[in-house]
């Protein structure tokens, strides 16, 4: 690691303690893989890969409620996506934030199925006869239809959010650097 300090914070602390290229190698866990994984084009911020590490992050996130960061991982090998924004984006789901996620989740489920309408009055009805087991498999079921919907719009919504904030730093960066350089060359000229 270099000695050099970035412009942010967050820069510097994720520098700090990231594991280096070579820490990771040298895992008993990832030797086997080592050669794609540390593959330097999955490491790189690029206007293709970050778009693909957000999505496949936020896919991993909602998919899986354990274990997300690995299959983020494992999902950007293919994809040729970025690795590092890929398994921090799932952290978008976490233990502080689960519980407002199950609810969402179970909400978004049963406004997809359009179960309060389907089963209306007579859902309280149902519960009772069919037993507590029966209540928690649908609520199950309805919930695990909610994170599979927040997977598949999350990461669309990501990757598009992704693709267009990319366009817009590149877009302004490359505008200021055009102005500098135009005022250079009317400093040179006036002269």
């Amino acid at each position: 690691m270099s000695g050099s300090r970035s412009k942010t914070f967050l820069a510097d602390l994720i520098r700090k303690h990231m594991p280096t290229r070579e820490e990771m190698a040298e895992n008993r866990f990832l030797k086997p893989i080592a050669h794609r994984f540390l593959s330097p084009e999955l490491w790189r911020f690029t206007r293709r890969s970050v778009p693909r590490g957000v999505a496949l992050g936020l896919f991993a996130a909602f998919i899986v409620p354990i274990g997300q960061i690995f299959l983020a991982a494992f999902m950007a090998l293919p994809t040729r996506a970025n690795v590092p924004l890929a398994s921090v984006v799932t952290f978008v789901t976490n233990p502080f934030t689960l519980p407002f996620w199950l609810i969402f989740a179970n909400r978004t489920g049963r406004f997809v199925l359009n179960l309060d309408a389907a089963v209306g009055a007579g859902a309280d009805r149902l519960a009772s006869e069919s037993g507590v087991l029966a209540g928690w498999l649908e609520v199950g079921g309805v919930t695990a239809l909610g994170f599979l919907v927040l997977a598949i719009v999350s990461a669309g919504a990501g990757y598009l959010v992704a693709s267009l904030t990319w366009r817009f730093v590149v877009a302004r960066r490359r505008k200021k650097l055009l102005k500098q350089r135009r005022e250079a060359r009317a400093g040179k000229s006036g002269q």
